[in-house]
C-alpha cells in the first residue's frame, strides 16, 4: 500500500468552500487526493511557505453535493439531524418561559 497521495480524480485545481476557514474563496492547484487520517482529503501546496498541505475534501469545491440538500432541492433550510438539537432547544426555552 503506498503512502503517497495520488488520486486526483481528474481535476486539477479546487477552490476552498469552508465559509470560517481563512484561504476560504481561494483556489489551488490540486497536487492529489488521498484517504489521511480517517477521511479524504485533498493535498497542495501553500503559496506562501510552499510546504505541502492538506484539508478535508468536504471544505472544498471537490466535495460530492451532500444528497440530502440535492433531494431537497432547495425546498428546507434543515437536515433531518439538525430538528432534534433545534427542538430540544425550542422545549429549553419554553419550559424557561413558564
Amino acid at each position: 500500500m503506498s503512502t503517497t497521495p495520488n488520486n486526483t480524480n481528474g481535476e486539477h485545481s479546487f477552490t476552498i468552500t469552508h465559509p470560517f476557514h481563512p484561504l476560504s474563496g481561494h483556489s489551488f492547484p490540486l497536487l492529489s487526493q488521498s484517504r489521511a487520517w480517517g477521511e479524504e482529503r485533498v493535498f497542495f501546496t501553500d503559496p506562501q511557505t510552499h510546504q505541502v498541505r492538506s484539508l478535508p475534501l468536504a471544505w472544498t469545491s471537490l466535495a460530492p453535493p451532500d444528497p440530502f440538500l440535492v433531494v431537497a432541492a432547495g425546498r428546507t433550510m434543515l437536515r433531518f439531524e439538525d430538528i432534534g438539537p433545534l427542538n430540544q432547544l425550542l422545549k429549553t426555552h419554553q419550559k424557561e418561559d413558564h
